[in-house]
């Protein structure tokens, strides 16, 4: 949902139909089958959506996986992958919604709480991996506010059309991509569009992304099997369901 009065985001499928040379447009009408040899191209990114950095001594260091803005009602709930966040202790780590070219139109959040499930702690289970995260800003601001939120997708079948919003470590600008979320297995989706190398991991499925304000249905987010793909041109995603789910309870005191 679009707080009233926030910044509305670009439409994310503006930039999927002018696409670089040897890339492949997908509609979002397209039939139930995954498109093949679709490419990724950059675009000027969208407010709930952005990168994760380390940081030091109040300033950002480098962006390493990405993440996005979710609908909470503390306003203030990020989701990215078990596997980016996991070890980090006390590392100072920020998050830059609408990240692009060294701008942060959005502002930094400083991330101040980490969840994730005991079975991904425990054994990094690949369909645990799934984190939600806690951000604060400057003031009183609560990010959805300034950015607005996807939706939480839980126990939404596969096969849907999905837009990929993602950061790689080698660029300062994401990648956007449209196609399939295949069932890879029953736990698992898997996503096929070149272009997403390390840095996209966390990045989110997006399903039902709206034309008008550019937020949409997160059903999963880059990780799980092979933590997300070890090929840029084949990622995956943990399916969220009723652990996803009691993640999300635990994160907004509700369990």
């Amino acid at each position: 949902m679009l707080a009233a009065g926030s910044v509305r985001a670009a439409p994310l499928n503006r930039d999927v139909d002018t696409l670089t040379p040897g890339a492949q447009s997908v509609s979002q009408e397209a039939g139930s089958a995954a498109v093949a040899d679709v490419q990724a191209v950059s675009f000027d990114g969208t407010p709930a959506v952005g990168a994760l950095f380390t940081s030091a001594g109040g300033a950002l260091r480098d962006h390493f996986c990405s993440a996005s803005v979710v609908d909470s009602p503390g306003r203030d709930l990020i989701v990215t992958a078990a596997h980016c966040v996991s070890g980090i202790g006390g590392a100072a780590t920020a998050f830059v919604p609408g990240y692009d070219e060294g701008r942060t139109p959005y502002g930094v959040w400083r991330v101040t709480r980490v969840y994730m499930d005991q079975n991904w702690l425990s054994s990094s289970d690949p369909d645990d991996d799934v984190a939600f995260l806690v951000v604060t800003g400057p003031g009183n601001k609560k990010i959805q506010d300034v950015t607005g939120g996807e939706e939480l997708g839980l126990g939404l079948p596969a096969g849907q059309m999905v837009s990929v919003v993602g950061y790689p470590q080698t660029a300062n600008v994401p990648i956007l991509c449209a196609n399939r979320a295949r069932e890879f297995s029953p736990t698992q989706l898997e996503f096929d569009c070149g272009g997403y190398t390390d840095g996209t991991s966390g990045a989110p499925l997006l399903a039902d992304v709206s034309a008008s304000t550019g937020l949409g249905t997160v059903i999963g987010v880059i990780g799980g099997y092979e933590q997300g793909g070890d090929t840029p041109s084949v990622s995956y995603a943990a399916r969220f369901g009723p652990r996803v789910a009691d993640l999300y309870k635990t994160a907004i005191g509700e369990l």
